[in-house]
């Protein structure tokens, strides 16, 4: 039996129930303001390390070992001037200073990425919870290249 309605319908009780949310909403603020996240340290050393087996400079960097995302999208996650440039979609919206939820590289690494994959591309595993907060903190926090 077809159901078509035009305008604003009352479903009562057919009303759909979608469910809770699948993840929490995003908030830009630093998750702890006591903490000063370092690039060099916390970003880099925790995170883009590929010498520690994390990665994302095994895709995302010219002498990557399979450097995919640096050929195909562009994206160079070799330092922070190259990383601020972002890739070809992204540009300059990879990086939000203050902004973490309107930043593509926390967006990515984050569950249910807005569009395309979810990052990184060979995943799962995806970034631990702890790690994905550090980026977002340091993107909150300005992304300082400190």
């Amino acid at each position: 039996m077809a159901f078509l309605c035009l305008g604003a319908c009352d479903m009562g009780p057919w009303e759909p129930n979608v469910g809770e949310p699948q993840q929490a909403f995003c908030v830009d603020e630093d998750s702890d303001d006591s903490v000063d996240v370092s690039y060099s340290v916390d970003i880099v050393g925790t995170i883009f390390d590929v010498e520690r087996g994390i990665g994302c400079n095994d895709c995302h960097t010219p002498g990557g070992e399979t450097p995919i995302g640096f050929e195909v999208g562009g994206l160079d996650m070799s330092n922070n001037t190259t990383l601020r440039a972002g890739g070809v979609v992204s540009g300059s919206r990879l990086i939000v200073p203050g902004s973490p939820c309107d930043s593509i590289l926390f967006q990515k690494v984050s569950a249910g990425a807005p569009f395309g994959a979810r990052m990184p591309l060979d995943g799962p595993p995806y970034l631990e919870d702890a790690k994905i907060e550090l980026l977002h903190d340091w993107i909150a926090e300005g992304a300082r290249d400190n």
